[in-house]
């Protein structure tokens, strides 16, 4: 059976809830400290809501 994503946003969104930079984005995915980005088309990605807010989560505990 398939996990299929119950919503998909863009890196729009998810710097605004994460609050990191584009750059930081992208750095901390080349080093699997953030989730992967999911293709939707040729040059267009989206992330899985749920995986995001579970990283800013982990985030939280952490401090």
């Amino acid at each position: 059976m398939l996990n299929i994503p119950k919503k998909l946003i863009t890196l729009k969104e998810v710097i605004a809830l994460t609050g990191l930079s584009r750059s930081t984005i992208y750095k901390y995915i080349s080093t699997r400290e953030f989730p992967q980005q999911i293709p939707i088309g040729e040059r267009s990605v989206r992330w899985e809501d749920g995986e995001i807010q579970s990283w800013i989560k982990k985030k939280i505990e952490l401090r």
